[in-house]
């Protein structure tokens, strides 16, 4: 099944342009699986990837209800990290990629992460 999952991931990162990786995680930034074609490592490691856990209870508390998503912006790349509990769901891309084409993957992604969820959530 893992082989399957990564497969698929590569096959929606090549339907948008300038998108390099997507990454489940758990809360605490532990890969769950990712798929890399271009990141930067230090864009897919534990530390990095569990700070949007800390950012989005953060931004939740701020009275406008639960927060969603959060999408970062840096000289060459853009982050696009999205709450999906008990898992989180991170894209890392180029700067000019189309943001709004990878906010879309999360309709894509969505069964798949609810059986992901199902597998963590026994463990």
């Amino acid at each position: 099944m893992t082989e399957e999952l990564k497969s698929y991931l590569f096959k929606l990162m090549a339907t948008v342009e300038g998108l390099f990786a997507i990454a489940i995680t758990d809360r605490d930034g532990v890969v769950i699986i990712k798929a890399n074609q271009m990141a930067p490592d230090s864009a897919l490691r534990p530390p990095f990837l569990s700070v949007f856990g800390v950012k989005t209870e953060q931004a939740s508390k701020m009275g406008m209800g639960p927060n969603k998503r959060i999408i970062n912006f840096y000289d060459k790349y853009q982050t696009v990290q999205i709450n999906n509990h008990p898992l989180l769901l991170h894209f890392i891309a180029d700067k000019n990629a189309n943001t709004g084409l990878i906010l879309e993957l999360e309709n894509e992604l969505d069964d798949v992460l609810k059986d992901v969820s199902k597998v963590v959530g026994m463990m």
